[in-house]
C-alpha cells in the first residue's frame, strides 16, 4: 500500500507507548497497556484462523474439482509454509511502519483469500489453468501470512517491551489456538453453513475487519489522517468487492457449473461429502439422456445404464440370494435389478453420502430410473462409510455387490485395499457371490488387474469379465466366491428378461484379447501401501 509523505516517517515507539497507555506511573495506563496486549494477541488469533481456512479451502477445492488429495495438499501447504519464510523476511523492511504495513497486508490478505476459492473455480471451469492458478495463489496467499507475525511481534513489544522468549511464546500461543479454531471451524461450520465460495469470502469479510479495527483503535495514534483516510477508503473497496461476490455466489456457482457440464444441469447441490449433479439432455433419437455426475465424475448415462447395472448385478444373482448387501449403489439402478428377483427378502445398502441417497428416493427423474426401487420395504438404506459398517455388521449375505467410485483418491483408496475386501469376505455366507465393479481393462489394465489381486489376497476366488457401455468404454468387474476354484460366470436358471446380456454374451465377456490380459506381478492394495488410480496413466501409483 502507497504511503503519504506525510506518514513516511517510521512510527516511533514512544508514540506507541503513549497510545497504548503504559505510563509506568498511571494505573490506568498499565490496565490500557494489558487491553492493547490482549487486543494483539485476538487479532493474531484470529489471523491465524483466517489464514489456515485459506490453505483448508485450496485443499478442499482441489480434492472436488481433481480428487488427488494427496497431491493437492502437498502442493498447497508446501508452497505456502516456503511462501510464508520468504514472507517473514519481506516484512523486515516494513517494521519501522508496522501498523500502516500489518494494516495494508491483511486488506490484500483477505481480498485475495477471500476470492481465492471463486477465482480458482473460474479458472477450472473456463480457462483450464487450474494447476498455475492455485500455485500462484498458494505462494501469495503465504506471502501475506508470513508477513503478520513479525509485524504484530513488532506492535506488541511496542506496547509492553518484554523479554523474546515470552514474546514468542504468546504469540505463538495465540497463534496456534487460532489454527485450532480455525482447523475445526472449516468442516464443521462454514462448508455447512455458506459453502466453499461464500465460506472464504466471509472468512475474508473477518480478517479485514480483526486487522484493520486493531490498527485503527489501539495503533490509530501511529498514522497520520491522510493514512487512516487512505486504510479507510481501502476497507471500503475490499469490503464491497467481497460483499458484491458473496452477493453474485450463487448465481456464479451456477455458471460456473454449468460450463464444466455439456448438457443442462437440471439438480445441483454440494453435500457434505461431494459435489452431486444431475444433467439432461435430449438425443438425435429423441430419448432422454440423465446423467449422474459426483465430484465431476459420471457415474451413469440413463441411454446406457442398462448394460452396466445388469452385469454388475445379474452374475452374483446365480445361487442363493435372499439377503443381498450392496456397497455403494445409492443411486438404486442396482437395486431395481435385485428386485427383479422375487424370492430375494432383505436388501441392505451402504451409501457413504444422505444427499445421493435422498435424490433417489426424491427426484422424479432417478426414481423413474430406478422404478422407485429405494421405496421398496425389502430395501434398508444405510447413509454411512462402508468400511466403518462392515467393521461393525455381524450379518452374513447371499450376495454381495460392491459399486464403489473409482480409487483417485486416498479416500476411495481403502474401499480397494485387502483390509476392505476381507471385511467384505466376513459378511458373505459360505456359498456367496461377490461383484465388484474394477474399472476399465482397457483404458486402466494396471488398476483393473491390481484389483484383482487384491481380492485375491483376501481370500477370494476371482473370476474376471468385461462388458461394453458406451458412456464408460470396454468396463471390467471380477465375481469371487470364498471357494478355492474361481467361480463360473453364469446367470441364474430363472433370471428375468434382460436387454443386454444373456449367458453367451457373459461367457464371451469372460474371455479376454491378448491386450486386455491378466497383468502379472500385481502388487495388492493395503490401508498402510495404498494404490491410487492415476487417470492420465491408466495405472495405480503406489504409496
Amino acid at each position: 500500500m502507497a504511503v503519504s509523505s506525510e506518514t513516511a516517517a517510521p512510527e516511533s515507539t514512544s508514540d506507541s507507548e503513549a497510545d497504548a497507555g503504559t505510563d509506568a506511573g498511571s494505573g490506568g495506563g498499565a490496565r490500557r497497556a494489558r487491553i492493547a496486549r490482549f487486543a494483539v494477541l485476538v487479532a493474531v488469533f484470529v489471523c491465524a484462523a483466517c489464514g489456515l481456512v485459506y490453505e483448508l479451502a485450496l485443499v478442499a477445492l482441489g480434492s472436488y474439482l481433481v480428487g488427488d488429495t494427496i497431491g493437492q495438499a502437498s502442493i498447497v501447504l508446501s508452497l505456502m509454509v516456503f511462501a510464508m519464510g520468504v514472507g517473514a523476511l519481506v516484512a523486515k523492511p516494513l517494521q519501522p511502519w508496522a501498523a500502516a504495513g500489518f494494516a495494508g497486508i491483511e486488506l490484500l490478505l483477505a481480498l485475495i483469500g477471500g476470492l481465492s476459492v471463486l477465482l480458482l473455480y473460474a479458472a477450472f471451469a473456463w480457462l483450464s489453468l487450474y494447476l498455475p492458478a492455485l500455485i500462484a495463489t498458494a505462494l501469495v496467499l503465504g506471502l501475506l501470512i508470513g508477513a503478520e507475525i513479525p509485524l504484530l511481534m513488532v506492535l506488541l513489544q511496542r506496547i509492553r517491551s518484554q523479554d523474546a522468549g515470552s514474546a514468542v511464546a504468546d504469540m505463538f500461543a495465540a497463534d496456534y489456538v487460532g489454527g485450532l479454531v480455525g482447523g475445526l471451524a472449516f468442516p464443521f461450520l462454514l462448508l455447512p453453513w455458506f459453502g466453499q465460495i461464500q465460506g472464504a469470502l466471509v472468512v475474508g469479510m473477518l480478517n479485514a475487519a480483526a486487522g484493520l479495527g486493531l490498527v485503527l483503535t489501539v495503533f490509530r495514534k501511529q498514522l497520520a489522517k491522510r493514512a487512516r483516510l487512505l486504510l479507510l477508503a481501502a476497507s471500503v473497496l475490499v469490503g464491497g468487492i467481497l460483499v458484491g461476490a458473496y452477493a453474485y455466489a450463487d448465481d456464479f456457482e451456477v455458471t460456473a457449473r454449468q460450463a464444466l457440464y455439456a448438457d443442462p444441469v437440471v439438480h445441483a447441490e454440494r453435500s457434505q461429502y461431494q459435489d452431486v449433479v444431475l444433467t439432461e439432455n435430449t438425443t438425435l433419437s429423441g430419448s432422454t439422456d440423465t446423467r449422474l455426475f459426483l465430484n465431476g465424475d459420471l457415474q451413469f448415462s440413463s441411454v446406457d445404464e442398462y448394460r452396466y447395472h445388469e452385469a454388475l448385478v445379474h452374475p452374483a444373482m446365480n445361487g442363493p440370494r435372499g439377503n443381498v448387501l450392496v456397497l455403494g449403489g445409492g443411486d438404486g439402478l442396482a437395486v431395481r435389478e435385485i428386485l427383479k428377483y422375487p424370492d430375494v427378502r432383505s436388501i441392505t445398502l451402504v451409501d457413504l453420502d444422505p444427499a445421493v441417497l435422498e435424490l433417489a428416493r426424491s427426484d422424479p427423474r432417478v426414481r423413474a430410473l430406478n422404478h422407485d426401487a429405494m421405496r421398496d420395504p425389502k430395501v434398508h438404506a444405510i447413509a454411512g462409510d462402508a468400511f466403518t459398517w462392515l467393521r461393525t455388521n455381524r450379518t452374513e449375505f447371499d450376495s454381495v455387490l460392491v459399486d464403489m467410485p473409482d480409487a483417485d483418491s486416498t479416500a476411495t483408496a481403502k474401499l480397494y485395499s485387502t483390509e476392505f475386501y476381507s471385511l467384505v469376505r466376513h459378511a458373505m455366507t459360505e456359498d456367496a457371490r461377490l461383484i465388484v465393479q474394477a474399472g476399465s481393462p482397457y483404458f486402466a489394465p494396471k488398476a483393473y488387474w491390481c484389483i484383482e489381486a487384491t481380492l485375491r489376497s483376501a481370500g477370494l476366488a476371482t473370476t474376471p469379465f468385461e462388458v461394453n457401455v458406451p458412456s464408460f468404454g470396454e468396463w471390467g468387474f471380477h465375481l469371487a466366491t470364498k471357494g478355492s476354484e474361481p467361480p463360473e460366470p453364469e446367470l441364474a436358471p430363472d433370471v428375468p428378461p434382460l436387454k443386454s446380456l444373456d449367458q453367451q454374451t457373459l461367457d464371451a465377456a469372460a474371455t479376454f484379447p491378448p491386450d486386455r490380459s491378466r497383468v502379472p506381478g500385481m502388487r495388492p492394495s493395503t490401508l498402510m501401501h495404498p494404490t491410487i488410480l492415476d487417470y492420465a496413466k491408466g495405472e495405480w501409483i503406489n504409496y
